[in-house]
């Protein structure tokens, strides 16, 4: 019924009890989850997750990670990505993108690793999923120069305008938890004003959770758990995307899987095989 279109189960927050997470995520209806990578230490793991789980991945290297990288990783990347060519189960090349939020990252080299991820994801035909922190005029200029590549601007929260040129070139806008804060007043608008067929759900688990999981820094000091987002929370996180659309919940899910296999081509025909 619901697609995750990120999340990444590969996250030490889920060692103890990965199995019983993508148990809980499939018995509230969220059927398919979307596994990016962030570096090429996990290329190998979230291929092998979404195989064991019948899940789907995508293998790139995370803005934050580039820092760390080399570019050797660029040449580990555009072989597994003629590797796995043929697996129905790689379905975009991500996360990639750009961060403009975390001081103190190069911003020279986060560019040229994404312009290389964008060229290496248009010869393989294959969508992306973008990391765009503060900075999507930048990663819209990295599209226009790489042509044909469509895919979803994850955790999207930029202005009207900058929605309006990622939904013309064709990509659709990832909304997850941070859309069921009612502060949340420029994500909450973008989702009122972007076309029905742009939104795709996403948990970004174990991150970004929605309200009722989140802790302040005083709860945390005071010892209260940080709440661990998780992708059976999705379905939960989507009723306020229903309801600020005016959806019943069936319509909220058929659209976002709509999108989603638009956005991913690839997982419409794995989801139907």
């Amino acid at each position: 019924m619901w697609i995750d279109t990120h999340c990444h189960l590969d996250a030490p927050e889920f060692d103890a009890d990965r199995d019983a997470v993508v148990a809980r995520a499939k018995a509230a209806g969220v059927d398919m989850l979307v596994l990016p990578a962030v570096a090429v230490s996990n290329f190998d793991t979230v291929r092998e997750l979404a195989h064991q789980h019948q899940l789907s991945y995508a293998l790139g290297i995370h803005p934050l990670c580039v820092d760390e990288a080399n570019e050797a990783d660029l040449d580990t990347l555009a072989a597994a990505l003629k590797a796995h060519a043929d697996d129905p189960r790689l379905v975009a090349v991500g996360e990639i993108g750009l961060d403009h939020f975390v001081p103190g990252l190069d911003r020279e080299k986060q560019e040229r690793f994404y312009m290389a991820q964008l060229k290496l994801a248009r010869a393989a035909g294959l969508p992306v999923l973008l990391h765009v922190r503060r900075s999507a005029d930048a990663v819209l200029k990295g599209l226009r120069r790489h042509e044909g590549v469509g895919g979803i601007a994850h955790a999207f929260n930029g202005s009207a305008q900058q929605a309006d040129e990622f939904v013309k070139r064709g990509l659709r806008l990832g909304f997850g938890g941070a859309m069921t804060f009612d502060r949340a007043n420029q994500i909450r608008e973008r989702l009122l004003a972007v076309p029905e067929t742009a939104p795709v759900m996403e948990t970004d688990a174990p991150d970004i959770p929605p309200h009722w999981l989140y802790r302040t820094a005083e709860q945390r000091a005071a010892g209260e758990v940080t709440g661990r987002n998780e992708p059976a929370e999705l379905p939960r996180i989507a009723q306020t995307l229903a309801e600020l659309r005016g959806w019943t919940t069936e319509q909220a899910a058929e659209q976002t899987r709509a999108n989603a296999f638009a956005a991913l081509p690839r997982l419409a025909a794995l989801m139907a095989g």
